[in-house]
Parts: structure tokens; sequence; C-alpha cells
């Protein structure tokens, strides 16, 4: 009897064993298959790894030929193949995630090949040359020649560039016409008569001390001539471009279905932005269920200020009362630093798990504030734009600042930088719908953290709110429904306190950006669908920081992921994460 029982218990250790042993030989190819995607990845796009897991660039730009970027994209399928010949049910659960993450970025890239995405490198919001000038000094010399050689790499860069954009001007494949006005601006600035008057010699004007002196003399005439020689003909052959081909030649339509196979790509544009199986009528009509519950919102909030007026008259005194405009840059700047502090002061209550790495407020560079958007979160700053002060109401101000810095963007990507278990490939990724829907959560909890103490900055939040309610109705109105730039402006500037300049500025970004902006509502109205969930079905069990970290703890991931994480949370009673104390 005891052989009968020892040899069944090793049939039975065996049988144990072997999925284990699937499952850590599924996981190791797929580590392998990413970590040698980011080591291509680093190499073609010129990267160079720092310690903390962040990227630097490095010496020279990738080319984007559409040769370069037919590779890519042969590149991707190739690995898409590898992965799907992975056993997914033998991946353990953390793998799943990751093979999830990874297959999304890589139909992302065979989604742009198919469309020739390169043809049109810019827009009225992004483009490829404003972030190229660093404006704060580099750490050591190596930094320094780094730099350089990108400049003298910036006449081969931009004429790749402005050939791509050239061949989708050839096929209709442009920017509307209409958004492009006054853009031009950024370029003009950098085309200069004195290379110590160019964008680019503002880090060598910083040259940190440590650099011995004949090294940080040789490195700067360098930079004169690098500056001269390449960076300003770059400029200038770019804005000829811009003005005498670019502008006269771009498309008079604006919406999306109208270009070159316009229905798919507008397709492809809502799943890339939202990560989500939505069709543009399912999203305008969604968008008009939360303009209206809003406006009931903006209501209640009208009548806590005392205002006797109706809800437009209230809209028209937010924008020009002059109590709610800041006298100087400083003071906007001020309003913001302030409610990051609020925030710190409360943030545990919230959250258990929080980010090392440290975050700066700085104003938009001077060159792109007067078409950019009213803020932007990163990893190492978020910006605010103190361009035409009464443009940017300071009751906007507490909302704009949870979503771009704390917890919004610059927290969460702190987070996810900081993840040292996850694959390197991870660390960096961003997907709009979840990293743009947490931006919007963040202002939504600015409530619950007791941020806004005015019923006005109450309304700039929900002011806020409605903004990005309303590009579910205005984005598919304008790429699927046949809206006017008029109408679109009308409509936004019907239903929010944004001024004037805001409001054409964010239409002209819907207009050259097809769904970009629906990422921000529908991310957000995800998070929210499921928090509620796991409160309902956890009870006294939720935990709002055990929520929060997991959901901070996956780092960037498609919406269907996510979901698919609170559901297991929910399962395992509301556990948050391994290692961190919740009192």
């Amino acid at each position: 009897m005891r052989i009968v029982f020892a040899k069944a218990a090793i049939l039975a250790a065996a049988a144990a064993a072997a999925p284990l042993a699937a499952q850590a030989g599924a996981d190791e190819r797929l580590s392998a298959l990413t970590d040698g995607w980011y080591a291509y990845q680093l190499a073609e796009y010129r990267q160079i790894e720092q310690p903390d897991g962040s990227t630097e660039p490095g010496d020279s730009f990738a080319s984007v030929t559409p040769a370069a970027n037919l590779a890519r994209a042969d590149k991707a399928g190739a690995a898409l193949a590898s992965l799907d010949a992975i056993p997914s049910a033998q991946l353990s659960p953390a793998a799943r995630i990751d093979a999830a993450v990874f297959r999304t970025l890589l139909q992302e890239q065979v989604g742009d090949a198919r469309f020739r995405e390169w043809e049109m490198p810019f827009d009225s919001d992004s483009d490829f040359w404003s972030y190229l000038p660093a404006r704060r000094a580099f750490d050591d010399a190596e930094g320094y020649r780094r730099y350089l050689g990108r400049i003298r790499d910036l006449h081969r860069y931009f004429g790749e560039q402005i050939a791509n954009a050239r061949a989708g001007l050839a096929r209709g494949f442009s920017v509307p016409a209409v958004t492009l006005a006054g853009r031009d601006a950024s370029i003009a600035a950098q085309v200069v008569d004195d290379a110590e008057k160019s964008p680019f010699w503002a880090a060598f004007a910083q040259m940190p001390a440590r650099i011995p002196a004949g090294e940080a003399a040789q490195l700067k005439a360098e930079a004169r001539l690098a500056i001269a020689q390449s960076a300003i003909p770059a400029f200038r052959d770019l804005l000829a471009f811009y003005r005498g081909e670019y502008m006269v030649r771009a498309r008079s339509t604006l919406a999306a279905e109208a270009l070159p196979d316009g229905q798919a790509y507008y397709a492809q544009q809502i799943r890339q932005y939202t990560t989500l199986a939505l069709t543009a009528d399912e999203i305008h009509r969604t968008g008009l269920a939360e303009v209206e519950r809003i406006t009931a919102q903006m209501e209640r909030v009208k009548a806590d200020a005392g205002f006797a007026g109706d809800l437009k008259s209230f809209i028209a005194f937010l924008r020009t009362d002059p109590q709610f405009t800041a006298k100087s840059a400083d003071e906007l700047m001020g309003v913001s630093s302030y409610a990051a502090k609020r925030v710190d002061d409360v943030i545990g209550r919230y959250f258990g798990l929080l980010p090392r790495k440290r975050f700066g407020i700085r104003p938009v560079d001077p060159a792109i504030a007067p078409f950019y958007t009213a803020g932007r979160g990163g990893l190492d700053a978020c910006q605010m734009n103190t361009y035409d002060l009464p443009s940017r109401p300071l009751y906007n101000i507490p909302a704009l600042t949870l979503h771009e810095c704390a917890p919004g963007h610059s927290f969460q990507m702190a987070l996810a930088l900081e993840r040292e278990a996850a694959p390197r490939f991870r660390r960096q990724v961003y997907f709009s719908g979840f990293g743009e829907g947490w931006g919007l959560y963040t202002e939504f909890l600015g409530e619950e953290m007791g941020i806004y103490r005015t019923p006005y900055e109450r309304f700039g939040k929900l002011s806020y709110e409605m903004w990005r309610a309303a590009r579910l109705v205005i984005d598919t109105g304008i790429h699927s429904r046949g809206w006017s730039r008029e109408r679109a402006i009308a409509y936004l500037a019907d239903h929010t306190a944004l001024s004037k300049r805001e409001v054409e500025t964010e239409i002209d970004r819907y207009i050259s950006w097809p769904g970009q902006a629906l990422a921000y509502k529908l991310g957000e109205m995800t998070i929210r669908k499921q928090r509620s969930r796991a409160e309902r079905e956890l009870g006294d069990r939720f935990d709002i920081r055990k929520f929060h970290d997991v959901l901070l703890a996956l780092g960037s991931v498609p919406l269907p992921v996510f979901e698919d994480r609170i559901t297991a949370f929910i399962a395992d009673g509301g556990q948050g994460l391994a290692g961190v104390k919740y009192d």
C-alpha cells in the first residue's frame, strides 16, 4: 500500500508541476520577446536608457523615411506572429497583462503603417520641431555632445519629415488648412541671424561650472557652428515649406472620413486612442447624455454661488469678471502650486503607494504658448500656460493642476516608471484612454479630497468635465457627421466657461487630431464605473487607497485590461498591494 500511495503522490506532484513548468516556459518566451523588442526600440529610436528606467535621446534622430517606417511595421507584424505562437492559456496572470499591452502596442504600429500616418507628421497641437531645443543645462559634457549630434542631424531629419508631408499632400492626406494659420510662428522663432539668439543656444548659455573651462569653450564653439550650419537652415527650409506649400495645398475639408479610406481611418483612430470597441455613433450618443447630466450639476453650483441669472449669463460673468483673472504669470503659477500642496496635505488618505520622483510646475514655452492647450503634465514637470492671462481664469487652475500634476499625469507616470518589477517595455508606455481617463478622474477626486474651496472652483471643475464630455459630441460631429468649425466652436462655447481663445484652440486641435479627444471622458467613465462596481460588490471591505493603488500599479494599460484587473480585485476581497501598509 505504501508503494501505491508513493506512486500516486509522485503522479500527483508531476501533474501539478506540469502546468507550472508550462507557465514558466510561456512567461520566459514572452519576456524574451518583449525584452528583445524593447532593445530594438531603444536602438531604432536612438534612445539611451537611464538607471531609473527613463530614457534620454542619443546623438541623432531616428530615420522617418517611408522605407524605415515600413520596416518598423514589418518588425511589429513579425513580433505579433511570435506573440500569437505563445499559448496565452499557459501565461501567468501578470504575464497575460504584459501580453495584452504588448499586443496593443504592436497593433497600433501596424495600424499606423496601414494608413501611412507618417505622411501627416504634425497637427495644430503637436509637431516634430517644438520640443527639440533643450531649455535647461545638461549634467555633463557627454550630454552636450549628444545634443550637438542631434543639432547637426536636424537638416537630414527635417528633410525626411518634409518629404513625408509632401507625399501626404499629394494624396489628400493632410491637416485641414483652416487649423494652420499662425502655427508657423513656432517655426519662425527659430530662424534667427545669430546662433546665440537661437533657442538651441539656451542649454549652452547655462553650461554648469563642473565642465572644465576649456572643454566648455570648445563645446560652445561647436554649438555656434552647428546651429548656424544645421539648425537655422533646417528651420528656414521648414518655414518655406510650411508657408509656401503646406498652407497653400492643405485640404479644405475637416472630417477624418473625408481622408483616403477615411471611415476606416477614423475607426482605427477611435480604437487606438480609447482602446475600446466603440463606434462614432455610440460615442456621440454618450456625449450628448453626459452633457445633459453635467448641465444639471452646473445649475446646482450656480445656485450655490447665489447667482440669480440663467446659466448662460453665469458663464458670461465667469468669463468677464476681473476677480477671476490673474494679475501676473506668477499669480497663476502660485494658485497652481498651492493647489498641488493642498493635494499633498491629504494624499495619504487616498493612496498607499506614493512615487519617489518629484515634479516641477513650469510655464509653457512662450514660443508655442499662443496655440497651446491650458496645461500639460509630464514626468519631470507639468506646464501651465501663462500666455494671455484673461483667457486662463483662476477658478479652472485647481482642476487643471489635479489633472496635469498630482495625483494626475506627473504622479501616475512616476509610479509607472518606478515599478521595478515591471518589464522594461512597459515602464514608459502610455495609452490615452487610461492616462487621460485617469487625469480626468483625478479632477472628480478633487471633490472628495476637498481641493475645490468655492462654488467658482467647483464650477471650474464641472466646466472642465463638460469640456471633455462635449469633445465626444464635437469630435464625432466633425469627423463623421459633417459638422463645420463654426458649429463646433459654438457648441463648446455654449456649454463651457472656457475663454474664446481656449475654445478656438481646442476646436482646431480636434479637427486636426481625430479621435484623441475621445480618450478623456471615455477613460474617466470607465474608471468611475469600475470604482462604483467595486464599492457596490465589496461594501465595507472597499478601501479607496487599495483601489487606487491596484489601478496605478498596473502602469498604463488598455481599458479592458484595467476592467479585468478590477474583476480580480473584487474576487480577492479588495486586497491591496503586497508590501504597502494600510492602517
